[in-house]
């Protein structure tokens, strides 16, 4: 065995991915003590420096690729902020509370998400809309595209799938600005599950759509949720793409100081999580993919998945944090 320091993705290999699960965990914990409150930024605040503090004590030189915000706009976890104790070069995409509305509502599918990849791997992007779309594993490559219209998408889906239109269901976020999407699918006979927030867990219910009944997600949603979504899918399978909404002039500036140079260019789920991924999630609130923290008189339970793409690994951890212990 050498005694150098393992960097880049034999690094990362040697992570243990429960210690992004105990990030995830902690930022839940304090996100879901403010659940059902009404107050939004509280509940995100509260999630963001449990995150930050989780964060600082583990073994990475991490910086942050896709956060809160720029630095101007974000206190803690900005584009491009470090984090960590020191150890590989990581790059580091998170929401801390995604679902801000439908935790401060106490309503299903409020998150903690963490993604963390070689360095240059993760697409540094600005703080703003992406439009997504995605689909499950194995199905034909490029099966659908963002230059195509809706009915083109669902018309090549189907085929690829063998059934009808009717028979899919699209996942799409409920938005004003998605009037037009949502007409133009069920134009077609498609269904539509309408969502209120939380498209990172919209877009991997697509990998396994015999239990989630969901075959394709669709529609505009976060930047930052864009890339977390893109990682987890390299841990499970399946084909995304996404195209950044730069519809201003400040918005592509801000695009070109981060490299962005083609502001119309649609990204594959490879470029925008590259290398070794690991990509953890925890449930604030109950949902359709994880379940929210339970605060016991003795103890609170979290649950939370555990991805890794090197090896395909998808594990759930529930675990119990007795109160009065000094460990997480």
């Amino acid at each position: 065995m050498s005694d150098k320091t393992p960097t880049g993705g034999e690094a990362l290999h040697r992570l243990l991915t429960l210690e992004l699960a105990r990030v995830t965990e902690q930022a839940a914990i304090a996100a879901a003590r403010l659940r059902g409150r009404g107050d939004e930024k509280a509940a995100d605040q509260a999630a963001v420096d449990a995150m930050r503090s989780a964060l600082n004590e583990v073994a990475i030189s991490g910086t942050v690729v896709i956060g809160e915000g720029e630095r101007d706009e974000a206190p803690m976890l900005f584009i491009g902020e470090t984090v960590g104790k020191g150890g590989p070069e990581v790059d580091i995409a998170l929401d801390p509370l995604e679902g801000t509305t439908v935790c401060a509502k106490n309503l299903p599918n409020s998150l903690t998400v963490l993604a963390v990849a070689e360095n240059g791997s993760l697409l540094n992007a600005p703080d703003v809309y992406m439009e997504k779309i995605a689909v499950g594993p194995g199905l034909p490559q490029d099966v659908v595209n963002l230059a195509n219209t809706p009915e083109e998408n669902l018309a090549a889906l189907a085929k690829a799938k063998g059934v009808a239109v009717a028979d899919l269901t699209a996942c799409i976020l409920d938005r004003p600005r998605h009037a037009q999407l949502i007409a133009a699918v069920r134009e077609t006979g498609a269904a539509i599950r309408l969502i209120g927030d939380g498209d990172v867990a919209g877009v991997i219910h697509t990998t396994d759509p015999e239990e989630t009944g969901i075959d394709i997600y669709m529609g505009i949603g976060g930047a930052p949720e864009g890339v977390l979504a893109a990682a987890a899918l390299r841990c499970t399978g399946g084909q995304m793409q996404g195209r950044l909404q730069l519809n201003t002039n400040e918005k592509r500036a801000r695009a070109e100081r981060m490299g962005i140079v083609d502001p119309y260019k649609i990204y594959t789920v490879e470029e925008m999580a590259a290398g070794n991924v690991i990509f953890a999630a925890t449930g604030v609130t109950d949902g359709n993919l994880l379940d929210g923290v339970r605060f016991y008189r003795d103890r609170i339970t979290t649950h939370t998945l555990v991805m890794r793409s090197h090896s395909r690994t998808i594990r759930e951890v529930r675990a119990h944090h007795y109160v009065g212990s000094s460990s997480a």
